[in-house]
């Protein structure tokens, strides 16, 4: 056996969530015969580059940025949630329930406030949406970062900002597992659709790896109908760089717009 970093950290909670992903994950590395190397101390940039890296998921924005060409895609999960499926997803951009403020027009001047500067959900596809509204390159009277999406929606909660997008799959696991994180909010729009957050591998990992990863994944899934139900999700599909131009493409759409920077 050889021992691996295999990590899902992009969807930890709340805990049924975290649970079943472990679950997951511990099926995946039975099927591939591998043992578990601990992460803890590694940042996530750290171990998506990790040369002891055998399985993880990024987010969108960074795997066609910092991390273009420098590792390989194993597949991208086939959500069937609100607002996700067929292997893409959306940002919910929201608002309290309490503020008039009916379209994302009617915000120019809040406060928004985002996860990360490299976060393709809860920025980049935030940024597209708003570029057709800015004015003199600026849309927020103020951008805060929060660290986490839901950091973002205490901050809306607790009235420290007015506006900001939450990914849906995000979104979808707290209303139904931890309501009150999403209580007394509301849906002001949409964004665009965009591929759901990649799982990857080493870049030094072979096709055939590649498919033997994606297969063992998908096969955990057909073992464990419990974890496919917590998760929502039901398959991993193959996927590549191509697929997600599109986040590189909103980028593009935005600064064509004089809005290169969410501010």
């Amino acid at each position: 056996m050889t021992r691996h970093h295999a990590e899902l950290l992009m969807y930890v909670a709340p805990e049924p969530i975290r649970a079943a992903n472990e679950r997951w994950l511990a099926r995946i590395l039975e099927l591939l015969g591998h043992t578990r190397l601990s992460a803890e101390g590694l940042s996530l940039p750290e171990l998506w580059l990790s040369p002891d890296l055998l399985l993880t998921q990024t987010c969108g924005y960074p795997l066609m940025t910092a991390l273009r060409e420098q590792v390989r895609i194993v597949g991208r999960p086939r959500y069937e949630l609100a607002d996700a499926s067929a292997g893409n997803h959306c940002s919910l951009i929201l608002a309290r329930t309490g503020d008039p403020r009916s379209t994302l027009a009617d915000f120019r001047g809040s406060r928004g406030v985002i996860n990360s500067e490299d976060s393709n959900s809860g920025m980049n596809l935030l940024r597209q949406r708003l570029a057709a509204l800015h004015q003199d390159g600026q849309f927020f009277a103020s951008v805060a970062l929060s660290g986490g999406h839901r950091e973002s929606l205490r901050w809306l909660r607790e009235d420290r900002a007015d506006l900001a997008a939450i990914d849906s799959v995000t979104y979808a696991y707290l209303a139904q597992h931890a309501a009150a994180e999403v209580g007394g909010l509301r849906v002001i729009t949409r964004s665009a659709f965009s591929p759901t957050l990649p799982f990857i591998t080493v870049a030094r990992a072979t096709d055939a790896q590649v498919e033997q990863l994606r297969g063992a994944m998908n096969q955990a899934l057909r073992e464990l109908p419990d974890v496919v139900q917590t998760l929502g999700l039901v398959e991993v599909l193959a996927a590549s760089e191509n697929d997600y131009r599109i986040v590189l493409d909103y980028e593009c759409e935005a600064a064509g717009l004089g809005f290169g920077r969410l501010r």
